[in-house]
């Protein structure tokens, strides 16, 4: 990957093989894909160990889930103990993995992918001297254990290995070829194949079953009846006899064809562009210890991008929670897809790190269990909200719940409400904004949120003007945990989470309709348009709390009164990120999304730190966000740099990587902003490729934290609003409008190539940190230079300019009437910033008693008695 003339290589590298264990396939196996198959690898040296993963091979969650498909062994004469200048890898630029190793004077070479062109996980082995190995096939976990029986057999003729067998509980045929090829002699013995005086082997392995996506998968209630009755066998021996027309090489060239015209889209560095000579594990243990390494950032960044190429691809299912490995007879939460904030997280980087035709999997997968997915729709409303309840087929949109698998899904309840619907449904409205494909507008996202439109509105109630979600749940919150009732889920009326997904939705469909043109559309979609129209802006989505918080609930007034304090979701924030509804053109929010982020803390499991990440990010406070990204690596990181929750889950790779991406470029706004939240410690780097709404790619190259060029290609020839500190004073060779200072627009055409130089260099200046304030609205603080102040009261998004170029230190506001209002939120900048998205210090007051406090003070402790001890912070505004 060329990096400003120098060649970058995406490495992860070992010295020692990984133990063959489920630990060791956790933490040190090096994962290989190609969405129909996933592979695990070794690279032991008395014998290889390859873990085939294929996604349907599924029971149901009480059965186990996802079950492990096949194990691929290759035994060798060697040990150990034997081997000198042992290392294995994983080149993630040309997805290979690797195992090198010299034994007795024979130098011994593996290499092994999964092509997606052709279906099949390919290994080759060569030595410089003859060798003799032995190849077998197993089937993992088969059982007479009902309901969940798995039955199988493996038998081996010529140069090729055959597995075939059924998993009982959805009747689920399987089907795997293993094919041998060698310039020694290869003969079957007892279900193996002996290879014998070698020095190049290769094989083929391809394994499929009789699932197909189809929406009857999820329609029929009879499990048995889920799938078609046929032996995949044909299919399988289609495929390999497909796949073994070509040689090792020509399948190797294939696949990094393939591969590369994804991954090669983006390259990314921060100052660091050789591959270390330490071991991939020793820089992840140094990097806990806080010797940061700007190669393995970028490494960690590029990983997710590599994982979720090798686990959704179209055509295939999805990538699950453990993305398209598993080597368990049962998984983790049964590897299925999880809505209330994980498989979303699955593809928060598909669209901005330049692989979106990752999401096609996913896309074709919801509108395969879409159809049942409007009978949950149905069934939720006529339960909940009955007087909204309609039997027009459709009628009632379509509705997700939290749990859902390759062959069942859910409708919301429980812990998690209706707006794991709406945060589902902003993927598809981002796979709009992010191409600028009218065809995805069209028949992508348009029908997606239109349908989930005719459910949310109907989920919630007029309560005294306001529309409210009737049944609500912040996902996976608790008010109780403990030995007698291991955990109650918090259930209300209107939360955050359920209220900022239903206004996303809306407004996302709202501009669909606006860039279709209402005249454009069909009759019978006008209704439920005029109806979005009546209650968007009584939807309520954002309230601000006593303890200056974005309100998780309603009923809430200090931070934590519900709930578990430092809880691993950050669900009242999902109108920061994954939506749009808080940021810069709403400061008061955007700080009160602040306080609640520091309440959360940042510590917690892999892909919540991972939100975190994001959500610091849309905040543009790059050191908090690059804390995060260094907690996420150093903490929450596996050896192999899978993420762990524990146990491993691939969302906090996935978020991880669009974590960074966030940091590099935004575009979620009205303008595409490149170092939107850049940290100091990245004082140089440069990337290529990265998306930016609209249709738009971006290069950005910077030295000593300001950039130094930015290009922009256009693809669908839209206008461009470009926003960095003094880009109007950049050289550039096209016609641009300045807007203001740090704003610039301009025409682009289909394919045209915009390159700013000569950006002038800026410094980062000190900005308030502490401000006080009492009930008598006297303000005080502690900054040598003049500053500007701003209000806000009960909740607004925005603040207000009541004084400038205040340089005393204190100020008395004696505009506002205290009494008649809830909150009031005071902030100072400073005295050179223009508005109150800038950096600064804020406080807010409320009319919180002392009793109250102290009530709140017992309060915090014994919610989280359990779960994690927290204390109620000190009230700010005395």
């Amino acid at each position: 990957m060329r990096q400003n003339g120098a060649i970058m290589e995406y490495k992860l590298r070992y010295g020692t093989p990984a133990p063959d264990s489920a630990e060791g396939w956790e933490k040190y196996s090096m994962p290989i894909g190609n969405s129909y198959l996933g592979g695990n690898v070794f690279g032991g040296v008395n014998y290889e160990r390859i873990q085939i993963t294929e996604n349907s091979a599924e029971n149901d969650w009480d059965t186990g889930g996802l079950n492990s498909f096949a194990d691929i062994f290759v035994r060798f004469p060697h040990t150990l103990e034997e081997a000198t200048n042992y290392e294995r890898g994983l080149d993630i630029g040309r997805a290979l993995a690797y195992v090198g190793y010299d034994v007795n004077g024979v130098r011994v070479e593996r290499e092994y992918f999964a092509t997606y062109p052709d279906r099949a996980v390919v290994g080759r082995i060569t030595s410089t001297k003859p060798l003799s190995l032995t190849v077998e096939l197993q089937i993992p976990y088969l059982t007479e254990e009902e309901p969940r029986q798995k039955r199988g057999t493996v038998t081996a003729f010529g140069n090729t290995i055959t597995m075939s067998g059924i998993m009982c509980y959805f009747h689920v045929r399987f089907g795997g070829q293993l094919r041998v090829f060698s310039d020694g002699t290869v003969t079957a013995e007892s279900g193996k194949l002996q290879v014998k005086d070698a020095t190049n082997t290769y094989f083929i392995f391809c394994g499929a079953t009789n699932y197909e996506l189809r929406p009857e998968v999820f329609l029929e209630e009879d499990r048995q009846k889920k799938l078609r009755d046929f032996d995949p066998a044909e299919l399988v021996n289609s495929i390999a006899d497909k796949a073994c027309t070509s040689d090792y090489d020509e399948l190797k060239a294939r696949h990094i064809a393939d591969h590369t015209h994804l991954f090669g889209r983006v390259t990314a560095h921060f100052g660091e562009t050789e591959v270390p000579e330490a071991m991939t594990d020793e820089l992840l243990a140094a990097y806990a210890k806080g010797e940061r390494s700007r190669y393995l950032e970028a490494l960690y960044f590029q990983f997710g991008r590599y994982l979720l190429i090798a686990c959704s691809r179209p055509g295939c299912l999805p990538a699950t929670l453990q993305g398209v490995w598993n080597c368990h007879d049962r998984s983790p939460w049964g590897s299925g897809y999880w809505h209330n904030i994980n498989v979303q997280m699955n593809y928060w980087p598909a669209f901005i790190t330049n692989v979106a035709e990752t999401f096609t999997a996913y896309k074709d997968f919801n509108e395969a269990f879409r159809p049942a997915a409007e009978v949950y729709a149905r069934r939720y409303i006529k339960e909940t909200v009955p007087e909204n309840y309609t039997d027009e087929p459709g009628g009632c949109g379509w509705t997700i719940g939290t749990g859902s698998y390759a062959y069942t899904v859910s409708c919301p309840g429980g812990h998690s409400g209706p707006g794991t619907g709406g945060l589902t449904s902003k993927l598809f409205w981002e796979a709009y904004a992010f191409t600028a494909d009218r065809e995805v507008l069209l028949n992508t996202a348009y029908p997606a949120l239109l349908s989930m439109a005719k459910h949310l509105c109907k989920v919630v109630r007029n309560y005294d003007g306001l529309y409210l979600s009737v049944f609500s749940a912040s996902p996976e919150q608790i008010i109780c945990n403990n030995w007698s009732n291991p955990v109650q889920y918090y259930q209300t009326v209107g939360c955050a989470f359920d209220q900022q997904m239903i206004y996303e939705n809306g407004h996302d469909l709202l501009r669909c309709v606006e860039l279709i043109g209402e005249e454009n559309l069909p009759e019978k979609d006008l209704p439920v348009i005029r109806l979005l129209r009546e209650q968007i802006d009584r939807y309520d989505p954002v309230q601000v709390g006593w303890s200056g918080q974005i309100k998780e609930y309603r009923e809430e007034n200090f931070y934590g009164e519900v709930g578990e304090f430092r809880h691993r979701h950050i669900s009242q924030l999902v109108g920061l990120y994954p939506g749009t509804l808080i940021g810069r053109e709403t400061p008061a929010w955007l700080d009160a999304a602040k306080v609640t982020l520091n309440f959360r803390s940042d510590e917690s499991t892999g892909w919540a730190l991972a939100h975190r990440l994001n959500a610091w990010a849309r905040t543009g406070d790059g050191n908090r966000a690059y804390k995060l990204y260094g907690n996420l690596l150093g903490q929450r990181t596996l050896p192999n740099l899978w993420d762990t929750h524990p146990p491993f889950q691939i969302d906090g790779n996935f978020g991880g990587t669009s974590g960074v991406a966030e940091m590099l470029l935004q575009s979620h706004e009205s303008y595409i902003a490149p170092l939107a939240c850049i940290p100091d410690d990245w004082t140089e780097g440069a990337y290529t490729g990265l998306c930016a709404r609209g249709g738009f790619e971006v290069d950005v190259a910077w030295t000593n934290g300001c950039a130094n060029t930015i290009t922009v290609r256009s693809k669908a020839g839209n206008l461009c609003r470009l926003s960095y500190k003094g880009i109007s004073k950049a050289v550039m060779d096209f016609d641009f409008t300045v807007i203001d200072e740090d704003k610039i627009e301009f025409a682009t055409v289909a394919g045209g190539v915009y390159s700013i130089t000569a950006i002038p260099a800026w410094e980062k200046k000190p900005v308030p940190t502490a401000l006080k304030a009492n009930r008598n609205l006297h303000l005080t603080w502690d900054f040598a230079e003049p500053v500007n102040i701003w209000r806000a009261v009960d909740g607004s998004p925005d603040y207000e300019l009541i004084a400038q170029n205040v340089v005393s230190g204190q100020y008395d506001d004696t505009n506002l009437n205290f009494a008649n209002t809830d909150i009031v939120t005071y902030k100072i900048t400073r005295a050179d910033t223009t508005d109150g998205f800038s950096a600064g210090a804020y406080v807010t007051l409320n009319h919180s008693t002392e009793l109250e406090r102290q009530r709140y003070r017992f309060l915090v402790p014994q919610l989280n008695a359990v779960c994690g001890g927290a204390e109620a912070p000190e009230y700010l505004g005395e």
